[in-house]
């Protein structure tokens, strides 16, 4: 019965999805027909990261690494991404004797894309942020340790994903706009 229901799933969903091609609709990483990366792949791997400072910056800068590392071969660098980030505590369990048991951590990313070229001319530029929580009463030092670790990564990788997006819809938008002008 379970493979009935996929397969009638499936082929109530296939008009869906075939109207999406029908619309102008295409994936932002979308390769080229001869399967080479396509252009906001191509781009992103010419984006070097400047140096962010801290650990939580550090998080921040391998993560958008990893995501623009994706065409794999060595592209010569014609961008520098900037980002100022800084993460911010907010108190938001609080107990009758003001003393804080979760904290709302934000996680804040100023970012400029500017050209490789004499004038260092501004391409884009943007503003990301994600919110994670934090517990810390009554935790040992080690796990308290561990938490915050695990919340400095989580927010680097969400801002890292919104940085990744907005910069892939952009040179996505650019190919577009070379092909049709």
């Amino acid at each position: 019965m379970t493979r009935r229901r996929a397969l009638l799933g499936l082929l109530a969903a296939g008009p869906l999805v075939a109207g999406l091609g029908g619309c102008g609709f295409q994936p932002v990483y979308m390769p080229t027909a001869t399967g080479a990366p396509g252009p906001a792949e191509r781009e992103l791997a010419a984006i070097h990261v400047a140096i962010i400072p801290d650990r939580p910056g550090q998080l921040l800068r391998q993560a958008l690494q990893q995501r623009f590392e994706g065409a794999g071969d060595a592209t010569r660098r014609r961008y520098t991404l900037t980002v100022n980030y800084w993460i911010a505590g907010q108190g938001i369990g609080v107990l009758p004797g003001t003393t804080a048991t979760r904290i709302r951590m934000i996680g804040n990313a100023n970012w400029v894309l500017t050209s490789n070229d004499a004038a260092h001319t501004r391409i884009y530029s943007g503003f990301a942020r994600a919110v994670d929580g934090l517990n810390i009463f009554d935790q040992q030092y080690f796990a308290s340790s561990m938490e915050t670790s695990v919340v400095y990564h989580q927010l680097a990788h969400e801002i890292a994903d919104q940085i990744t997006l907005r910069l892939a819809s952009l040179f996505r938008a650019r190919a577009n706009a070379r092909v049709a002008g």
